[in-house]
């Protein structure tokens, strides 16, 4: 038996084994951060763990899923931070939180929104494309009752077409319940897209034939940088009109604007117990709008990954990030890119 085990070890020195395996135990897991889709949550993603990694020496990976299945995951731990989570909108989010399983770390992008927009030529035309007003007096989503011919759904031509958010986002279930409750469920056929990148490959295919479109979008995103566009007009916020809209079984939902957006950085309690030192950075985290709307529009003109854009604008933008960060980490950082 000893000779056995002689041999073991003597082959596991050979291989280089008895070397590293002492090593490979001590690494620690990887933080997981949440797969985020749409392009700003993607390129946050990505611009955090580079700053955790390289600054912190903290392993990191993604897991995908949709929003509401990632708020989920985190308040079991199975996902520790989402890099982008517009926090208070869904009641899997609410319940997390009231919980204490979750924490909104931070206000990481200033003036953020979200609502109903046409293309502005809809509204206003334009001349140097040719392009006549079609609906000249629309200012609110009232107004869309009287326009569904003019969004009109090739698929379903007698109806309009409402291009929502791709199922699975909490905005989708907002926005199909806003359907009823503006009275226009009946008017126009409500069309989810597969994923944001096609939600925006719709949306962008139209502009450029001059078509009119309504659809769901939000800020900051490439979008919003690279064509004039015009957000319908909503009822004020309400919270009691909201509970309606953020819950997918009540049949009788009352209009209202969306919740304010604040835009944190969402984390399990296991991660902010662990790691005080990473919370004390996100809670600093901030993200001028006008620059990361521009990072976008470049890259997605560029199709640029979300890494290399993240590398980029961590290479472009130190004044932004470094305050952030102790002066040693911001170093580390800096050396790492």
């Amino acid at each position: 038996m000893k000779q056995i085990q002689s041999l073991l070890a003597s082959l596991l020195l050979v291989c280089g084994l008895g070397t590293f395996a002492p090593a490979l135990a001590t690494q620690p897991p990887p933080i997981h951060f949440g797969d985020i889709t749409w392009e700003s949550g993607a390129l946050t993603t990505e611009i955090l763990r580079l700053i955790v990694e390289r600054g912190y020496g903290y392993p990191t990976d993604t897991l995908p899923g949709t929003s509401v299945s990632m708020e989920v995951a985190l308040a079991r731990n199975d996902l520790q931070v989402i890099a982008e989570e517009w926090a208070g909108r869904s009641p899997a989010w609410v319940k997390a939180e009231q919980a204490g399983q979750v924490f909104a770390l931070g206000d990481t992008v200033k003036n953020a929104e979200e609502g109903w927009w046409v293309p502005a030529y809809v509204i206003k035309g334009d001349p140097s494309r040719g392009l006549k007003p079609l609906a000249p007096d629309l200012k609110n989503v009232a107004d869309l009752k009287r326009y569904p011919q003019v969004f009109r759904d090739p698929e379903v031509p007698d109806k309009g077409r409402f291009l929502n958010s791709p199922s699975g986002w909490t905005s989708e279930t907002v926005n199909s319940q806003k359907l009823k409750a503006y009275g226009l469920d009946t008017l126009y056929n409500n069309f989810r897209s597969g994923t944001g990148a096609a939600l925006d490959a719709e949306i962008t295919s139209a502009i450029r034939r001059g078509q009119p479109v309504l659809f769901y979008y939000w800020s900051p995103t490439p979008l919003m940088g690279r064509h004039e566009l015009v957000r319908l007009e909503e009822p004020a916020f309400d919270a009691a009109a909201w509970a309606t809209l953020t819950d997918a079984n009540n049949p009788n939902p009352q209009g209202s604007s969306s919740l304010p957006a604040k835009l944190s950085i969402g984390v399990s309690k296991a991660f902010h117990d662990q790691y005080p030192d990473l919370v004390a950075v996100f809670e600093k985290v901030d993200l001028p709008i006008d620059t990361l709307n521009r990072t976008l529009a470049h890259m997605s003109e560029t199709r640029q990954k979300p890494r290399e854009a993240a590398l980029a604008f961590l290479r472009e933008h130190p004044e932004v990030w470094k305050a952030w960060l102790p002066a040693d980490k911001a170093a580390k950082v800096g050396a790492g890119l």
